[in-house]
């Protein structure tokens, strides 16, 4: 109950209920029509504090508003005489508290470190930014973009926001992803290995893999996110999905990346989706399709989402598409949607030829039924 109520002050105009034989079921629903902002971004904006850390942090920033460059004496001193001396019973900031939280700052950008002589002195960076300026491009840039929690935080600055930015397929449930990916793409640009703690979707126990992340994969058709990376017990190359991971801990530089990193741009010509397959063979299939004259959009849509495949026109009417990948079977639904213009459909993996035709033909079963009982 503490943890629905804690979900229902972020998320309440979404949260709905409906009750079944199993009880009350607690659900979200959001309209990407009518919801501008990601509402799940209100989960990183209600992060909570201890009551010193959120004390520090304004008697820090407020002392330093002068703009004067102060050390740490002086901070602790100044923040002592104008703000703890005004309450009874209240202990002066500890010096090396006071350090820790003044370096994560420098590391933020929020303050800056400059050092004179053998004493280090601190003001608050400067703010030249005009974020009005760029008030569309945030707006754009946290719907549409994986870390977009960024300009959610941004737009929050900002007197007016834009209404205009409408997505006929919003993903919002990457969000819930945003801090884990942050730290990944960290550990990428510095080229170190990764221990990661993944949760079983099912038994939800945790389990630990030490691994070298290359590349994050961003599916197009269902707003997941992959993870790829070098898994060290297997030595191979592997894709996991990003929800899955519980937390990360970095480790230590990898002299091999570059190894791994060309294993993969080898391996990424033959990826249709997130499946390296079974036995890691590569299939090859070949899909013929008719085209009328007044339909340019086919060969135009073959080629937007051919992905590593290669689109041949043979005739006025006919163009063929061939790729040769991991998982033949990942291409099946994609296959599906031309039927009615699919001439013929070949393949070095079998199983996907003859699970086409198979679903085909019981789907003119069940029209010739349809039809029967109709009759």
């Amino acid at each position: 109950d503490n943890e629905r109520r804690r979900v229902e002050s972020w998320l309440g105009e979404y949260m709905r209920f409906r009750q079944n034989a199993n009880g009350k079921n607690v659900f979200l629903s959001v309209d990407s029509h009518s919801t501008l902002h990601n509402p799940l971004y209100q989960s990183f904006k209600a992060k909570s504090f201890t009551n010193k850390d959120i004390t520090l942090h304004f008697y820090l920033l407020d002392v330093l508003q002068a703009g004067k460059l102060l050390t740490v004496n002086q901070l602790v001193e100044q923040m002592t005489q104008q703000y703890l001396s005004c309450f009874e019973n209240q202990d002066a900031f500890e010096e090396s508290t006071v350090r820790k939280k003044l370096k994560e700052y420098v590391d933020l950008g929020l303050i800056v470190s400059e050092k004179q002589g053998r004493q280090v002195h601190y003001r608050l960076a400067k703010d030249t930014v005009n974020l009005d300026s760029w008030i569309d491009a945030i707006a754009f840039f946290s719907e549409e973009n994986p870390v977009g929690v960024v300009g959610s935080f941004l737009l929050d600055k900002c007197k007016q926001q834009p209404d205009y930015f409408c997505f006929k397929h919003h993903y919002i449930l990457h969000a819930m992803d945003s801090d884990i990916l942050c730290q990944l793409l960290v550990q990428i640009r510095e080229h170190r290995s990764v221990v990661l703690y993944l949760e079983n979707q099912y038994s939800h126990k945790i389990s630990q893999q030490t691994i070298y992340p290359i590349k994050i994969h961003l599916s197009t058709q269902t707003g997941r996110e992959y993870l790829v990376c070098y898994q060290y017990h297997t030595k191979r190359l592997i894709l996991l999905r990003l929800d899955s991971i519980h937390k990360i801990k970095a480790g230590n530089f990898e002299p091999n990346a570059q190894k791994y990193i060309d294993h993969y741009k080898k391996m990424k010509n033959h990826l249709w989706g997130a499946s390296i397959g079974v036995g890691r063979t590569v299939a090859h299939i070949e899909m013929t399709i008719y085209a009328g004259n007044n339909e340019p959009h086919i060969p135009k849509r073959l080629e937007r989402e051919k992905r590593n495949g290669i689109v041949e026109k043979l005739d006025e009417h006919t163009y063929r598409y061939s790729t040769n990948t991991y998982d033949a079977m990942e291409l099946l639904p994609w296959i599906r949607t031309f039927i009615g213009r699919i001439i013929q459909l070949k393949s070095s993996n079998q199983q996907l030829v003859d699970t086409f035709y198979s679903d085909l033909e019981q789907m003119l079963q069940l029209y010739e039924e349809d039809s029967d009982a109709l009759s």
